[in-house]
């Protein structure tokens, strides 16, 4: 979690313990995925092995579920799946996404916090700003934003952003950066800029604050060069990559229903901009979750 001793980390060429020579043997995590979906329900256990037979290791279930209510739902997979050597080890998170800020009231907070303690519990969100779609008043937003660092703090948790502006504006990155730099900076828990769509800027901006920038399966489609952009600067050792599954799919799956196996592809994409194998973005950024989350290797499917 966001504190404690540090254990020892794995090393960028750690492989995976096997006597099959089909299996992968490099290890990768998607650090954010959305598996408790509908969309999962007829499938979800293949959706998981197919993962773990790629060579991911491990995922991070998102705890925002359809609001307040059901955001025990990365918890709940995390329960489901513990000890099942065949699918990949899930840690989770908890929190009200931007979209559902309205439904916030002192109950949901109260639920959340309970939940955070759930030795699962990695992180708070996804939590942020998304002026886009404006679901729930942006002045909501804000306070409901502002509320979840406060528990989050408490619980001594890093913080998930969804940062997402109106078209051809900033106005949401600056704000959710400002709100970062007055109420969360000085905690020194640090967090994750998700699925990063920013600029230059604002990656630069993200790093000084002391967050990982973590890269989704946007960072293939052909629009997306400022994302690619941002790539060939984050130092390898503050990147992450995901999936945000079941959206984003990356090319060549673009279209599909995203699922983790997918992660690959980001780290394909990294490795080209960046001179390295997908393996080795892999290797780095599996290394780089298990040392910001401060977990031992190999222990997500134990604990």
């Amino acid at each position: 979690m966001g504190t404690g001793a540090s254990p020892d980390q794995p090393s960028a060429a750690r492989q995976l313990q096997t006597t099959n020579d089909q299996q992968p043997t490099t290890v990768f995590i998607d650090s954010h995925a959305h598996l408790e979906g509908t969309r999962y329900d007829s499938d979800r256990d293949d959706v998981l092995a197919r993962a773990k037979q790629s060579g991911i290791e491990a995922y991070l279930a998102i705890g925002n579920g359809e609001g307040p209510d059901t955001a025990d739902c990365g918890i709940q997979l995390a329960e489901k799946y513990a000890g099942q050597p065949q699918y990949p080890a899930i840690w989770a998170s908890v929190g009200i996404h931007p979209h559902e800020a309205s439904l916030a009231n002192d109950e949901a907070y109260a639920r959340l916090a309970d939940w955070a303690r759930h030795p699962k519990v990695i992180a708070w969100g996804e939590i942020g700003l998304d002026y886009f779609y404006d679901h729930s008043p942006r002045e909501i937003q804000k306070t409901v934003f502002l509320r979840q660092m406060e528990l989050a703090k408490q619980a001594k948790l890093p913080i998930i952003i969804h940062c997402r502006p109106s078209d051809n504006s900033d106005n949401a990155w600056d704000d959710c950066l400002q709100m970062i730099a007055d109420h969360w900076s000085s905690t020194a828990l640090g967090g994750i800029l998700h699925c990063f769509t920013g600029s230059l800027e604002h990656a630069q901006r993200g790093l000084a604050l002391g967050f990982m920038i973590s890269f989704a399966g946007n960072i293939t489609f052909p629009k997306a060069q400022s994302i690619r952009d941002a790539a060939k600067i984050v130092p390898l050792d503050r990147m992450l990559i995901e999936t945000d599954s079941p959206y984003l799919a990356p090319i060549p799956h673009r279209g599909q229903r995203n699922e983790p196996a997918f992660v690959k592809e980001v780290a394909r994409q990294i490795g080209e901009l960046r001179g390295a194998s997908a393996e080795d973005i892999g290797a780095q950024t599996t290394k780089n979750f298990y040392k910001f989350f401060r977990l031992p290797p190999d222990q997500g499917s134990t604990k």
